[in-house]
């Protein structure tokens, strides 16, 4: 489990002191997790998961994929309720304007 532990700090592209200070440890702590010095507890694995959108079975057991969903789904939802809503309908317009032009690429390939 601390390979998968590591690699998802990897993946996020953090360092160990930025990826321990948001889910709210030292940063020596998150070093005697990953050489395998402390085991990863409980109330740990839980503030990953729902920190950063990471598949609790997944970092459990390796099963599935590393992500929930997307890992910017969170960031993204986030961001968007604090925008005022005249924001958000000129966010939602602009996503759905990306989307057809995707789509309209993906069918002319």
């Amino acid at each position: 489990m601390r390979n998968r532990f590591k690699s998802i700090r990897k993946e996020l592209r953090l360092n160990q002191t930025e990826f321990a200070r948001l889910i709210g440890i030292r940063q020596t702590a998150l070093s005697m997790i990953e050489v395998g010095t402390t085991p990863l507890t409980d109330k740990n694995i839980k503030l990953i998961c729902a920190t950063f959108n990471v598949n609790e079975q997944w970092l459990r057991t390796g099963k599935g994929e590393m992500f929930g969903s997307s890992r910017y789904v969170k960031e993204l939802l986030d961001i968007f309720e604090r925008l005022s809503p005249d924001t958000q309908d000129f966010l939602m317009e602009m996503a759905r304007n990306l989307l057809k032009n995707q789509e309209k690429k993906r069918s002319e390939s």
